[in-house]
C-alpha cells in the first residue's frame, strides 16, 4: 500500500507503555529514497526533545489512521542517543543510534535495508561476515545522506523546458518505506493548474543548493499526466495510468 509523509505529519506515535509523541516529518536516504527514520516531537514527556524513530520499530499497517504503533518502550527512547535534528545527522551518529537499538545498519547491501528489501529484523546474534566488515569500515565525520522531507517540501521542480511548480508531498510504500512519487503542485506555473506525481525514478539530479530538484518530463507531459488527489487511496491502476502516460516501464516491472 502507499501512503503519504504529509498523512504521517501529526500522527500520534504510540509505545508499548504509552504515547512518545507526534510524528513531525521524516528523514529520507537521498541515494535510495527511502524512509529512513521518522522525527517524532516529544513534547513536554522529554522537555521539547526531538527523537529519531526507524522503520524496524514501526508495527504494520499504517493505514489513514492518525496513530502510529511501535515496538518499543517509553524508557527506550528516553534513554536513546541524543541527535540534534536542526544539524545533519552523519552515518556516524546514525551508527550509534543503531547500535543502541541493535538494529542492522541499511547501507552497503544490495537491498533497501542491508541485505533486506524490507525494514525486517534479522534473529538476534545472526550477521554475516559481509555485514561485520562493512561495520567496522571507517565513516567519514561529513557522510551525511538524510534530507528532510520538511525542508526538502518547497523545491522546485525543473523540466526541460522550464518550471512545473514545487515539491508538495512525497509517496511511499508501507512495506519498503521507498518513495515512489513526489507530489508536484503546479499553480506556480500554471495557474489554476492540478497536483501531480512524478516517480522518483524520472529525476536526473538534485542541485541542493539551489533547492531544485530536475527532470526529463516536459511542460506539456506533465499537463497531459492524470491529476493526483490525495483524498482518494493511490492504486496500481492509476500508477499504470500515469506511467503509460509518459511512456515509461512501471518500478513494478
Amino acid at each position: 500500500m502507499l501512503n503519504s509523509i504529509s498523512q504521517l505529519s501529526g500522527s500520534t506515535l504510540s509505545a508499548s507503555d504509552g504515547e512518545v509523541g507526534e510524528v513531525k516529518e521524516a528523514y529520507f536516504d537521498d541515494q535510495a529514497w527511502t524512509i529512513r527514520y521518522l522525527v517524532v516531537d516529544t513534547g513536554s514527556w522529554l522537555a521539547g526533545r526531538e527523537v529519531l524513530i526507524s522503520p524496524y520499530a514501526v508495527q504494520p499497517p499504517l493505514g489513514r489512521v492518525k496513530e502510529i504503533q511501535v515496538g518499543l518502550s517509553r524508557e527506550q527512547v528516553e534513554k536513546s542517543p541524543g541527535i540534534d535534528t536542526h544539524k545533519p545527522v552523519s552515518r556516524r551518529h546514525e551508527r550509534v543510534y543503531l547500535d543502541y537499538y541493535n538494529y542492522p545498519q541499511y547501507w552497503g547491501g544490495v537491498g533497501l535495508w542491508a541485505m533486506e528489501a524490507l525494514p525486517v529484523l534479522p534473529p538476534t546474534g545472526l550477521q554475516s561476515q559481509a555485514e561485520i566488515e562493512r561495520a567496522e569500515q571507517d565513516l567519514a565525520p561529513e557522510d551525511v545522506h538524510l534530507r528532510s522531507s520538511a525542508n526538502v517540501s518547497g523545491y522546485d521542480i525543473h523540466a526541460l523546458d522550464g518550471s512545473l511548480g514545487h515539491v508538495k508531498d512525497f509517496i511511499f510504500d508501507e512495506a519498503s518505506w521507498a518513495i515512489r512519487y513526489l507530489v508536484v503542485d503546479t499553480r506556480n506555473w500554471w495557474p489554476g493548474g492540478k497536483k501531480v506525481l512524478i516517480a522518483t525514478h524520472w529525476i536526473d539530479r538534485i542541485e541542493w543548493s539551489e533547492k531544485t530538484v530536475y527532470t526529463q518530463l516536459t511542460r506539456e507531459q506533465i499537463k497531459n499526466s492524470p491529476e493526483y488527489d490525495d483524498s482518494v487511496l493511490l492504486n496500481r491502476e492509476f500508477e499504470e495510468r500515469l506511467h503509460q502516460a509518459h511512456g515509461r516501464p512501471g518500478y513494478w516491472d
